[in-house]
């Protein structure tokens, strides 16, 4: 940034199916308070043009109107940074006298280019030039981010590095790491952490693959000293000529709500949506109402909206592997999770999600051999993931029973 000028505009770059260039869709722009799109006319005119998410961005000519309470289209802000990445920027624009305002579109258009999903933004609608840093190690990575967390200056060198992560949402400290045939998105740990963080993810994410849930591939690695956790993108192709990108909306933009309204998001309307515009609407249910479980069970109490994906065909939602299965520090038993679970409670209790069983369209009996199922799995499997994931006798006794398997999940 070096003007005060902020931008009034953006333009929507989509890579389509199949594909491994994008083409622009649209055009993003300041209208007052808010932010509105309207397609191009020539992505109308395309053969093979899709809705960037039919319920909010319908394929047709003129500017679209935002939905009830929202000032920007959420399959939009679903690809702008979230809070890690928000972070980055400001940090690296503290000093700039001359830099503008960090506004959504600034957000946008200053972020990393390789975020998540189908989606990017340019500041031209003819000529695609990607926000990229090439050949990061993890080490430079893991420094750049104490750096960050610390309020540390960097080296221009450790700032482009960094620009890597600033496209991906979350409020922890990661990247993207490319290698020959896959991607993945780096996790990191901080000198400030209370607790092993990364390795208490790692955890629930490989507990959650082996109770049955479908969920990212998951590794452990270390940096500086430091564990980082690697997780498999699941938005990316390595096609013959280059990679492919999937589109994608959050939980967030499905239940039709943006991060001012999200205390308002329920399971049961998003468990109401899968019977609507799901492909495989049963196995999707059934598979929803276990990571539910499964999150009461592991103490990750941060299930935000955000934290729930489905793939966009164009036509139909396809529930995405899980992610983001975070167990959170908890100084007492009592705990909520992000999003109601059933009518207004969102007690981190068992029984709360047994009593939403029919939303799911499960049986009580068929949703208790869920749970029963789900508990020995988790006590059958203890030892060994924490032996994985080489986590100490301490470790282990901080992490059982208060974030895994924490008594209050059976009152």
């Amino acid at each position: 940034m070096t003007s005060k000028k902020r931008y009034q505009e953006a333009y929507v770059w989509v890579w389509l199916p199949g594909e491994v260039e994008p083409v622009v869709a649209g055009r993003l722009a300041r209208d007052g308070k808010n932010l509105v799109f309207n397609y191009g006319r020539s992505y109308l005119a395309r053969s093979n043009k899709l809705a960037i998410y039919t319920p909010e961005l319908p394929l047709q000519s003129g500017v679209l109107p935002l939905l009830t309470g929202l000032q920007i289209p959420s399959c939009l802000r679903d690809a702008s940074p979230d809070a890690w990445g928000r972070r980055v920027l400001m940090h690296k624009y503290a000093l700039d006298k001359n830099a503008s305002d960090l506004d959504e579109l600034t957000c946008m258009l200053e972020s990393g280019s390789n975020r998540i999903g189908a989606l990017d933004f340019q500041q031209s609608a003819t000529e695609y030039s990607p926000r990229l840093s090439e050949g990061v190690t993890l080490e430079q990575l893991q420094e750049s981010t104490e750096k960050v967390s610390q309020g540390l200056p960097l080296s221009p060198e450790l700032a482009i590095v960094l620009q890597h992560g600033t496209a991906i949402g979350g409020a922890r400290p990661k990247a993207i790491i490319e290698t020959n045939d896959r991607q993945y998105v780096a996790k990191f740990s901080l000198s400030t952490d209370l607790y092993n963080v990364v390795k208490a993810e790692y955890i629930a994410m490989r507990l959650a693959k082996i109770v049955g849930l479908s969920v990212a591939h998951v590794e452990l690695k270390t940096a500086l000293k430091r564990d980082v956790l690697l997780i498999e993108r699941f938005d990316r192709i390595k096609g013959d000529n280059g990679w492919q990108r999937k589109l994608m909306v959050s939980a967030l933009t499905i239940l039709e709500l943006d991060e001012m309204m999200a205390r308002y998001a329920s399971y049961e309307d998003l468990a109401e949506l899968i019977r609507q515009r799901f492909t495989q609407p049963d196995d999707a249910l059934r598979e929803l109402f276990g990571r539910i479980v499964f999150n009461i069970l592991c103490g990750n109490t941060d299930d935000h909206a955000r934290n729930h994906a489905a793939f966009w065909d164009g036509k139909h939602l396809t529930l995405t592997p899980a992610y983001d299965i975070c167990p959170q520090s908890r100084a007492g038993n009592e705990a909520s999770q992000a999003m109601k679970i059933h009518g207004e409670n969102n007690l981190s209790k068992l029984k709360v999600i047994l009593a939403s069983a029919a939303s799911y369209k499960l049986t009580a009996k068929q949703a208790q051999e869920i749970i029963d199922q789900q508990i020995a799995a988790i006590q059958g499997n203890w030892n060994a993931v924490c032996d994985e994931a080489m986590l100490s006798k301490l470790e282990r006794t901080m992490f059982w029973e208060r974030q895994f398997m924490n008594p209050f999940a059976f009152e």
